[in-house]
């Protein structure tokens, strides 16, 4: 076998892995929500509502008051989930899918299109509702987990292509959604705490730049940046994906990952925790919304309705919208192997807003219960709409007739 050849399987080895167990994590998640609706709307719900929101810990900062098992979660848990999703972004960036503009184009454009016009849509509809405004990001990102979980149901129905398409506009959406938590919804700074965090995270690029290889010594600093973080009022999340960025990585293009890599080694050690464990935790935590006394007024009340419009019409509409004028205009090659009704279908899969909008969604009415109930409502709706009718188009859809494979250079090792 040629060189070429063997470092085009070990690519798709590692991109085979890396799907089948966002799309296992995605299903499990499915499950959790599922089973938290069921408990939310059963005897269980004062349980399940006590247990989450009992003091179980110290006050670490006075914002957050005593920590219970949501505070853990969220804030504590997530941050995990939000340092795979810094070192998945740094990887794609430096040693992956994204290494260049070329690449880097077609999916940013997708993924602002795709978080613009869903934020439009949800402030067109809550427009006579100024109370309502700080709502607008909810609807702009996308679940990458659930969305492959849903891709991993058709099997070969699913062009690689488009897998490929989902996985980078998700890695480029949440980079956008993680600007917006720490820009948007961060509202006191305690500036101390703040000067903290950045000398703690120059510290972690020092180490960087002089060959320090320890993923001890990162994680450690990593724990502290996450303390330093949380007492500064940004939100804890944010620290994850800072240390991803801090963490080194052995760059081998076109073949599978460097053992001696600490970001790659990092990224497969929390990879299936936090697929298997931390999102779905935090699924079941967030998802379970009780219906009693809910009718038809209360789900098409504008702030749910805001965030299902802008889900299900604001995706489809801004991603599928951008790829196609891409492709006429000559600024991106179409998608190989694809036709244009699974490029649609793929957009509306982009609809699965859930665990980012479920997290955006606290932090857009935080002390406002019934707004984040109502803000749940929304997002289950347009989350769960979008994995129907997307599902159902790619089922259905007709199969194309070739298919075009993007071809994988292999480059020299560096680290980064």
């Amino acid at each position: 076998m040629s060189s070429e050849k063997l470092a085009r399987s070990g690519t798709d080895s590692a991109l085979r892995n890396f799907l089948e167990s966002e799309a296992a994590g995605g299903i499990l998640l499915m499950v959790a929500a599922a089973l938290a609706m069921i408990v939310a709307n059963s005897p269980l719900y004062d349980m399940y509502h006590h247990f989450l929101h009992e003091v179980k810990g110290p006050v670490l900062s006075e914002k957050l008051g005593p920590m219970t098992p949501h505070l853990w979660i969220n804030d504590g848990l997530m941050a995990i989930f939000f340092l795979l999703v810094g070192l998945e972004i740094k990887r794609e960036f430096v040693d992956g899918r994204l290494n260049t503009w070329e690449r880097r184009r077609l999916p940013i454009l997708a993924a602002a299109a795709g978080m613009v016009v869903p934020a439009l849509i949800y402030l067109v509809i809550v427009r006579d509702l100024p109370a309502l405004y700080n709502g607008w990001a909810i609807p702009a990102a996308t679940d990458i987990a659930f969305a492959i979980g849903v891709l991993a149901l058709l099997g070969s129905r699913a062009p690689t292509s488009l897998k490929l398409f989902l996985v980078t506009v998700a890695i480029v959406d949440d980079m956008g959604a993680v600007a917006i938590i720490a820009l948007v919804y961060t509202a006191e700074i305690n500036g101390a705490a703040l000067l903290a965090s950045a000398v703690i995270l120059g510290i972690m690029y020092t180490m960087n730049k002089t060959g320090v290889r320890s993923l001890l010594a990162y994680l450690f600093f990593a724990l502290l940046l996450w303390f330093a973080v949380l007492l500064s009022g940004v939100h804890a999340t944010i620290a994850g994906v800072l240390a991803a960025l801090a963490i080194p990585i052995v760059v081998t293009p076109g073949a599978p990952d460097a053992h001696d890599s600490p970001l790659h080694r990092l990224e497969h050690a929390i990879a299936p925790w936090s697929a298997f464990l931390i999102v779905p935790i935090f699924g079941f935590a967030n998802a379970g919304v009780s219906l009693e006394g809910i009718g038809m007024e209360q789900i098409f009340a504008p702030l749910p309705l805001g965030i299902a419009a802008g889900l299900f019409l604001g995706k489809q509409i801004g991603i599928f919208a951008s790829v196609w004028i891409a492709v006429k205009t000559g600024f991106a090659q179409r998608l190989g192997g694809a036709t244009w009704l699974q490029v649609y279908g793929v957009a509306m899969l982009c609809g699965i807003g859930f665990t980012m909008s479920l997290f955006i969604g606290a932090l857009a009415f935080p002390g406002e219960a019934l707004l984040i109930e109502e803000a749940k409502i929304g997002v289950l709706g347009g989350s769960f709409l979008s994995a129907i009718v997307g599902f159902c188009i790619l089922r259905f859809a007709p199969q194309p007739t070739d298919d075009d494979d993007e071809p994988t250079m292999a480059e020299p090792a560096k680290v980064a």
